[in-house]
């Protein structure tokens, strides 16, 4: 079971109790290593990196070898990772062992994209347990790859590893835009449907979008991609940055 071909045993199922079990460990185990993380060494976070990156490698490699063992070779889209949430195998490497603009790059990507593809994976892993049972590897790996994902976003956050600015739009939409880029070749060239910008996905928020959207639908959900992430994750920082500032000078004019 743990290999088997896709459909072969009944899926796991969104919104199952399987489904809530793996969120629910995954979730646990965010918090466990969140906590135990040093968040006031940033040599220790970039070494956290460097080695969650090494592990989401491994993982993303058996999963490329196990679809091309099954017969998936011509079926681009179940192993070329050229997806939103595959930008983490990259970012990571940028992160861990880049410099400068390089560096900023892949940091700016974990603080964001990390967070919201972490999050909408994990709610809706329509890519895994649509298609395999809990205890299959492709199901886990997922789990374990965007948990790592969730977690790094968070540690970068918590730690003030970076100092998140607006004109750090032009890091990550560069980034996106370059994946964009190169996934419409690919698609146009194999039919293939990388970063979800060529056709429908079914039963998901994509397949939403493409009905909606029509004919633009590839411009708007690379446009998407390339900007809504970053805007959020950068609004809801500095939402909670305001919140907290208002809260002390409260408590310093109450106690004075």
């Amino acid at each position: 079971m743990f290999f088997s071909k896709p459909m072969q045993y009944k899926p796991c199922g969104i919104f199952s109790v399987q489904h809530f079990i793996l969120l629910i460990v995954t979730g646990v185990l965010i918090y466990i290593a969140t906590i135990y993380t040093d968040k006031n060494n940033k040599k220790g976070i970039r070494k956290i990196i460097r080695i969650a990156t090494i592990t989401v490698w491994i993982l993303e490699i058996i999963k490329i070898i196990f679809n091309l063992k099954i017969g998936n070779g011509r079926n681009l889209n179940t192993y070329i990772p050229l997806y939103y949430c595959s930008i983490l195998l990259y970012a990571g490497i940028f992160s861990s062992i880049g410099k400068g603009i390089i560096k900023r790059m892949g940091d700016v990507f974990l603080a964001t994209g990390g967070i919201v593809g972490g999050i909408l994976f994990l709610i809706f892993p329509t890519t895994s347990i649509t298609m395999y049972p809990m205890f299959h590897y492709i199901s886990i790996q997922s789990f374990i790859y965007h948990g790592i994902m969730l977690y790094l976003g968070i540690i970068i956050y918590k730690s003030n590893y970076i100092d998140l600015q607006y004109r750090d739009i032009i890091y990550y939409s560069s980034l996106l835009f370059m994946m964009c880029f190169v996934a419409y070749i690919v698609n146009n060239n194999f039919g293939s449907n990388l970063m979800f910008i060529s056709r429908d996905f079914p039963n998901t928020p994509v397949g939403a979008l493409y009905r909606i959207s029509g004919k633009y639908f590839t411009i708007l959900i690379s446009l998407i991609q390339i900007f809504l992430p970053f805007y959020t994750v950068l609004g809801i920082e500095n939402t909670i940055h305001n919140i907290a500032i208002k809260n002390e000078e409260e408590i310093y004019q109450t106690s004075n």
